[in-house]
């Protein structure tokens, strides 16, 4: 993985204001209660907004993201949302450790999209699976491939508010399923504005490849859904919920 949501970090929670978290995180609370977990870890949890509200409907939270900026934001935010007891760390999700068994893990916005070949799914997975007790949930999302393909594409987006503005160009490669985003940022300091560059890489996963993959690690029980809903994932759907329960017998 290439230095991503770096001086982006401290944009990210503004730029997402469109996102409804709270109904994310309600969803996800379905899924969590029903196995009956507890202690949870938010894999590639950024800023912590999800992480914070996990805690504070009454779960046992660890952070984890490879982005020392996003948990520099996260701790911050955990801070003054009363949730010091967050533990956050800085962890590589295919390399996922901890130090005994928990219930769910959760991915929550196309982390598993920034997971560029299935080798490092895979090795994902099989981590997660690890971290998992026996009959532990594994909750994450995906843009599909419809979204990639039909929505993003190369398309640009803008954005200007009184803080900041943004130009996010797209350019996804059907061959390689690997979709470029160049992010400029302009973010007001007094008044001036800071100008900022990333470019982040995702892919768009077939379903039937993630499928297998959730199965060779170990993975039983694996639900999809049309994203936000309990429907079936329809031919148009733009995310896909994932909900996969470890074997027993792993």
């Amino acid at each position: 993985m290439n230095r991503q949501y770096s001086a982006f970090a401290h944009t990210y929670d503004k730029m997402m204001h469109d996102v409804d978290r709270d109904a994310w995180i309600a969803y996800l609370d379905g899924f969590l209660k029903e196995h009956g977990a507890h202690d949870i870890m938010d894999c590639a949890c950024g800023t912590g907004a999800n992480a914070i509200r996990l805690f504070k409907l009454g779960y046992h939270v660890t952070g984890n993201d490879v982005s020392p900026d996003m948990l520099m934001e996260a701790r911050n935010n955990a801070f003054r949302e009363g949730a010091k007891r967050i533990t956050f760390i800085c962890e590589d999700m295919r390399k996922l450790k901890i130090h005994k068994e928990i219930d769910a893990i959760v991915c929550v916005c196309d982390g598993v999209n920034y997971l560029t070949s299935m080798k490092d799914v895979e090795s994902f997975f099989h981590h997660a699976a690890t971290c998992l007790k026996p009959g532990g949930l594994l909750l994450f999302d995906i843009s599909s491939a419809y979204k990639f393909r039909e929505i993003l594409a190369t398309n640009t987006y803008t954005e200007e508010t009184d803080d900041y503005a943004y130009i996010w160009k797209n350019n996804y490669d059907p061959g390689s399923r690997l979709c470029e985003m160049s992010l400029t940022c302009f973010v007001k300091q007094g008044v001036h504005y800071d100008r900022f560059h990333e470019t982040h890489l995702m892919r768009a996963h077939a379903e039937e490849e993630l499928d297998a993959a959730l199965k060779n690690a170990g993975f039983a029980n694996i639900q999809k859904y049309d994203a936000f809903t309990r429907d079936p994932v329809k031919p148009d759907s733009e995310r896909i919920q994932y909900a996969a329960v470890k074997e027993e017998t792993r």
